[in-house]
C-alpha cells in the first residue's frame, strides 16, 4: 500500500532497555504465602507441625487459645493434616484475630483480599491488614502499602504506601524492599532517586526476590543509580530468569540478541523469549515473532511470526498490532487483507503508535481497507508528525503540496518536508529539492535544489539521483557536466528509474558524457520505454525507435534478450528486498 515501513529487529527490541522499572506481581494469581508463625506483637509460640498436631490444635482452639486458632486456620488454608477449606480457615482466623493475634489478622485480610473463604472485599482486607500492621506484622505492612499504592480498599495514596513499605522493609521484608526501590526509581510517593532505588533493590535481590533482581539488572543496563555495566545487568537478569521471572527472561533474551553483556547468540535469545512468551509476556511474544520473521536463532517462518504477533497483539502490544497489520497488508504469513490491516493499524494508532498512525493515514489516502478519505488521512498523519516521525511529516507535506485533505499550501508543505529532511528522510529531501527547483512555496534556487538532491542521492534515492543528473546535464545549480550526469543516471537506472534510463539512452545515443554507443543506448531506451507508464511514454518510445533504426535485426534481438534478463533479475532483487 504505497510506501511501507520496515520491520527493524534492533530498534523494536531496544524498548526493553529503556523501559521504566517493572512492578511486581499484581492481584491476579495465588496469594503470597502466609508466614507459618505469628510475627510482630502477636504472642509467643513454639513451632507447630500442623499435619501431625491437628487434633491437639483443634482441642486448644476450641478452648479459645488464639495461637492454636491461628495455627488451625493455617492448617485449613494449606490443607495440612485436614482437607483444604478456605471458609473454615477464615472462621478460625477470625476467632484468633478478634483476640488480637496479628498473624490471624493478616490471614483474614488475605481471605478478604483474594475472596478465599470470605466474599472478596478490598476495604475489609485493608482494615484487617491495618490491625496486623499496627502490631508490627511485616507482611501486613507490605500488603497495606500495596493497598494504598493501588487504591484497593483505601483511597490511593503513594506517600502512605511508601510509609508502610518502609516499615516492612526495615524489618527485612523483601517484597516491601522491592516496592520501596520501585517507588524511588519512579518517584512515587518519594522524590525520584535512582541510587536509593538500587540500594533497596539490592537488599531484596540479595534475599532472592526475583522482581528486585530483574529491576537491579535494568538499573545496571541503563546506568541508573549505578555505573552502567551490561555484564552485571545480565548476571542479575539470569538470577531472576532462573526463578521464571518473565520480565528478566525477556531482557535476558534481548541481551543475547544484541550481544550486550553476553556473547551474541540468537538461538539463546529465542530460548529466553520462549520462556517469557509462554508466561504471556507480550514483549517476548513480539520479539519471538521478529525472530521467526527474520530467521534469527531459528528457521525463518512468516506464518509462525504472525502467530506470535497475534498473541502479543491480543494482549494490547501496539508494535505487534502494527506488525500484524503489515503482515496482512503485504500478505506475509497470512492471506492479504487490507481491511484487517487497517483495523490493526487503528488499534495500534489509538495507543499512540506513530508508525501505525502513518500507515493508517496511507490506508485512508489510498482507500485500502477503508473508504478513501483524504481528510482522515491527514488527521492521522498529523498525529504521527507531531510525534516527530519523519515519514508522517513527509506525507503531511505531500498532502499540503497537492491540496489533498487540506487546502493547497506550498509553504506549509515546505515546513513539514524540512522537518522530515532535517531528520535525514530522503523522500523529503528530494521533495525540497523539487520545490526549490520550481520555486513552489519558496524562492526558486537551483543551487539549494542541488544541495537537497545530493543529500538524498547519497542515501540511494533514485529520484534524487535522476534529478541531480538532470541538473548536471542542464547546468542548473552546478556547472554543466555530462559525465557527472551519466554517473548519477547510472545509479538511478540500476534501481529501475525510467527517467534515468531514458537519460542514459539519450547520452549514449548523442555521445554526451560517454563515447557514442548505439547498442547501449538502445538497451537503456528500451528499458525506459518498457518500465515507464507515464505521459512521457511516447517520447521514450520515440527515442528507442530512432536508435533502433541504426541497429541490425540480430543486434536488436540480442539487446532485447539482455533487457528481458535484466528485468527478471531486477524483479527478483525487488522481491528479496521486500
Amino acid at each position: 500500500m504505497g510506501r511501507e515501513l520496515v520491520l527493524l529487529l534492533s530498534a523494536l527490541m531496544a524498548d526493553a532497555g529503556s523501559s521504566p522499572d517493572v512492578p511486581g506481581v499484581q492481584r491476579e494469581g495465588t496469594p503470597p504465602p502466609i508466614q507459618p508463625e505469628p510475627s510482630g506483637n502477636a504472642g509467643k509460640s513454639l513451632p507447630v507441625d500442623r499435619a501431625r498436631d491437628v487434633p491437639a490444635l483443634k482441642k486448644a482452639a476450641g478452648q479459645g487459645g488464639p495461637d492454636a486458632q491461628y495455627q488451625l486456620g493455617l492448617a485449613y488454608s494449606f490443607g495440612q493434616g485436614v482437607a483444604q477449606d478456605y471458609a473454615e480457615a477464615a472462621r478460625w482466623y477470625r476467632k484468633a484475630a478478634d483476640q488480637g493475634n496479628a498473624g490471624a489478622q493478616f490471614g483474614l485480610g488475605l481471605a478478604y483480599d483474594y475472596g478465599r473463604g470470605e466474599a472478596q472485599d478490598p476495604a475489609e482486607a485493608a482494615r484487617w491488614y491495618r490491625k496486623a500492621a499496627d502490631q508490627g506484622n511485616a507482611p501486613a505492612q507490605f500488603l497495606l502499602g500495596d493497598c494504598y499504592e493501588s487504591g484497593r480498599g483505601v483511597p490511593q495514596d503513594f506517600v502512605e504506601a511508601v510509609g508502610w513499605y518502609r516499615k516492612a522493609a526495615d524489618q527485612g521484608n523483601a517484597g516491601a524492599q522491592f516496592k520501596l526501590g520501585f517507588a524511588y526509581a519512579n518517584g512515587g510517593g518519594v522524590p525520584q532517586d535512582f541510587a536509593e532505588a538500587v540500594r533497596w533493590y539490592r537488599k531484596a535481590a540479595d534475599q532472592g526476590n526475583a522482581e528486585a533482581q530483574a529491576n537491579l539488572g535494568l538499573a545496571y543496563a541503563n546506568g541508573r543509580g549505578v555505573p552502567q555495566d551490561r555484564a552485571e545487568a545480565v548476571r542479575w537478569y539470569r538470577k531472576a530468569a532462573d526463578q521464571d521471572n518473565a520480565f528478566a527472561q525477556f531482557n535476558l533474551g534481548v541481551a543475547c540478541a544484541s550481544g550486550e553483556g553476553v556473547l551474541q547468540d540468537h538461538a539463546e535469545a529465542v530460548r529466553w523469549y520462549e520462556k517469557a512468551a509462554d508466561q504471556g509476556h507480550a514483549g517476548a511474544q513480539f520479539n519471538l515473532g521478529l525472530a521467526y520473521y527474520f530467521g534469527q536463532g531459528l528457521p525463518q517462518e512468516r506464518a509462525e511470526a504472525v502467530r506470535w504477533w497475534r498473541r502479543a497483539a491480543n494482549r494490547g502490544h501496539a508494535k505487534a498490532q502494527f506488525n500484524l497489520g503489515l503482515a496482512y497488508a503485504n500478505g506475509e504469513g497470512v492471506p492479504q487483507d487490507f481491511a484487517k490491516a487497517a483495523r490493526l493499524y487503528g488499534r495500534a494508532a489509538d495507543q499512540g503508535d506513530a508508525e501505525a498512525q502513518t500507515n493508517l493515514g496511507l490506508a485512508y489516502a489510498n482507500g485500502e481497507g477503508v473508504p478513501q478519505d483524504h481528510e482522515e488521512a491527514v488527521r492521522w498523519w498529523r498525529k504521527a508528525a507531531d510525534q516527530g516521525l519523519a515519514e508522517a511529516q513527509l506525507d503531511l507535506g505531500n498532502a499540503h503540496y497537492l491540496g489533498r485533505g487540506v487546502p493547497q499550501d506550498h509553504a506549509e508543505a515546505m515546513r513539514w518536508w524540512r522537518k522530515a529532511a532535517d531528520q535525514g528522510d530522503a523522500g523529503a529531501q528530494t521533495n525540497l529539492g523539487l520545490a526549490y527547483s520550481h520555486g513552489k512555496g519558496v524562492t526558486q534556487d537551483h543551487e539549494e535544489a542541488v544541495r537537497w538532491w545530493r543529500k538524498a542521492a547519497d542515501q540511494g534515492n533514485a529520484e534524487a539521483q535522476t534529478n541531480l543528473g538532470l541538473a548536471y546535464a542542464n547546468g542548473e545549480g552546478v556547472p554543466q557536466d555530462h559525465a557527472e550526469a551519466v554517473r548519477w543516471w547510472s545509479r538511478a537506472a540500476d534501481q529501475g528509474n525510467a527517467l534515468a534510463q531514458f537519460g542514459l539512452g539519450n547520452a549514449y545515443h548523442l555521445g554526451q558524457g560517454v563515447p557514442p554507443d548505439e547498442a547501449t543506448a538502445y538497451f537503456w531506451a528500451n528499458l525506459a520505454a518498457a518500465v515507464n507508464k507515464s505521459a512521457k511514454e511516447d517520447s521514450f518510445a520515440k527515442l528507442r525507435d530512432s536508435i533502433a533504426a541504426n541497429l541490425t535485426r540480430s543486434q536488436l534481438s540480442a539487446i532485447r534478450k539482455r533487457c528481458r534478463r535484466w528485468m527478471v533479475d531486477f524483479e527478483k532483487h525487488k522481491a528479496q528486498q521486500r
